[in-house]
């Protein structure tokens, strides 16, 4: 493929921060890192460095049923945890 054939959308430098944060529930140890930038809205980038599984969060999205379930692939009670964490967050 030829450079040409590309259209490129956008590319963006950004500074961001990042946190990373391990800790462990009554089911699940979470190894995190989370990303804040202004990209997605005051949104956070969270990366579950264990299952490799990320998502764009906020706080509508910890309170979404079922939400962190689907994307990391958890059980209710092991979102429950994340969750709660999360919740420090937004």
């Amino acid at each position: 493929m030829e450079n040409q054939d590309l259209m490129v959308l956008y590319d963006e430098k950004e500074n961001t921060r990042t946190r990373f944060v391990s800790f462990v529930g009554n089911t699940n140890r979470f190894d995190l890192a989370i990303t804040f930038t202004d990209r997605f809205y005051g949104k956070l980038l969270v990366l579950d460095l264990q299952s490799n599984r990320f998502a764009i969060i906020g706080p509508d999205d910890v309170d979404e049923p079922g939400y962190l379930e689907e994307v990391y692939q958890l059980k209710e009670d092991e979102a429950d945890e994340l969750r709660q964490f999360l919740h420090t967050l937004v």
